[in-house]
């Protein structure tokens, strides 16, 4: 009796890629995170569910995990923002999350265990997972919500904030450094399927490498990755670094000046080498003086600038562009570079309409869709 044929592996492996491309593309056009948002709220995307703070967990990690409400308190008692135009984005579901995550990693933090790893917390291993899941995992979840949705704002009105997201350690099997899903990883495939684009650039300018994004789109070449980070701090992944396609490392006491100088120089080479439909802009106020974990000395001003320049270089070239807030350790740092951009421009009060980013006084530009 003769064998049943077997396919050749070359085969096997093919149909499998495909039949997961399929399965992924339908999780992504049956999603509600995408949905139709009014003109009459700006592209700033914030939940109150962001914020983690229970029992005083959040005091045990150096990462600020309130910040969020603290920044959008600030703003709206500021009068720079109103509260009733700010976008609330949905909860990303587990259909969202097998985008990019397998099963058996989604599993894993059903134990508390693993959650005390990943955000560096290890009292929340003693805690019932039905607690964490609620006041830890599910504002991370909201905050991949948002991160996936402004993209889809972007697109339309030019730019999009999330006041959240940017948890770029996390890949698709592993999290780690306070980042429990890979917010950017996600946002990306949902652009390329939902919003018909084909070509992303990363500016990842928080002060820790993006080995999260790097590893998920490391054979990618839709996605190119402009990565500035401390090489002497967390998380020294050199199997990461390798798949970075302009790699700056900026080394812990690299002042304003020289920082600024090497970003400069980092965005002419990108537009040179690549020509993104979308811009997802990590930008993480860890590089502050004073931050501990970050160990560089960029001067409120200087952060300011960095954050100009990333959104001049997307505007003159017409690219849609996210901003995420990623790491910083305190609130309060992020709130002065905001009163700093203030006095530079002489500004006492903004509308709503007008507040594009942290500098406050860009002014979003008049996007047209290429693809209309």
């Amino acid at each position: 009796m003769s064998a049943a044929p077997v396919n050749p592996p070359s085969v096997s492996s093919s149909s499998s890629a495909s039949d997961a491309e399929t399965l992924r593309r339908g999780r992504i056009l049956s999603s509600k995170l995408y949905f139709d948002v009014p003109l009459t709220k700006v592209p700033i995307i914030y939940s109150s569910s962001y914020d983690i703070a229970f029992l005083g967990i959040e005091k045990l990690h150096p990462f600020d995990s309130s910040k969020w409400g603290r920044i959008c308190r600030f703003l709206i008692l500021d009068g720079a923002l109103e509260k009733n135009h700010i976008v609330e984005p949905l909860e990303a579901s587990k259909d969202d999350l097998l985008v990019v995550h397998s099963e058996s990693y989604l599993n894993s933090l059903k134990s508390s265990l693993n959650v005390a790893v990943i955000i560096e917390v290890p009292p929340v291993a003693l805690l019932p997972n039905c607690l964490v899941q609620q006041k830890v995992l599910y504002p991370f979840r909201k905050q991949v919500g948002g991160t996936i949705l402004a993209a889809k704002l972007a697109k339309e009105r030019g730019w999009a904030i999330n006041v959240g997201g940017g948890f770029h350690h996390c890949s698709a099997g592993k999290g780690g450094g306070f980042c429990a899903y890979a917010d950017i990883s996600l946002c990306i495939h949902y652009a390329f399927i939902r919003l018909n684009i084909s070509r992303v650039m990363i500016i990842d300018l928080d002060a820790h490498q993006g080995n999260g994004h790097e590893m998920d789109f490391s054979n990618d070449r839709r996605v190119y990755i402009l990565d500035m980070y401390n090489p002497g701090i967390y998380p020294s992944d050199f199997e990461a670094r390798r798949y970075i396609d302009q790699k700056v490392e900026v080394v812990s006491g690299t002042t304003t000046d020289e920082y600024l100088t090497k970003l400069d120089e980092a965005l002419k080479v990108a537009g040179r080498m690549f020509d993104p439909e979308l811009v997802v802009y990590n930008a993480g106020t860890d590089i502050l003086d004073g931050d501990p974990l970050g160990r560089l000395k960029i001067s409120p001003e200087g952060v300011t600038s960095r954050d100009e320049k990333v959104f001049r270089f997307a505007r003159e070239k017409k690219i849609p562009l996210i901003m995420l807030t990623s790491g910083s350790v305190n609130s309060k740092l992020i709130i002065l570079v905001l009163c700093f951009a203030k006095m530079n421009q002489g500004i006492t009060n903004i509308g709503p309409i007008q507040f594009s980013c942290w500098v406050l006084y860009l002014r979003p530009f008049e996007y047209k869709d290429p693809h209309l």
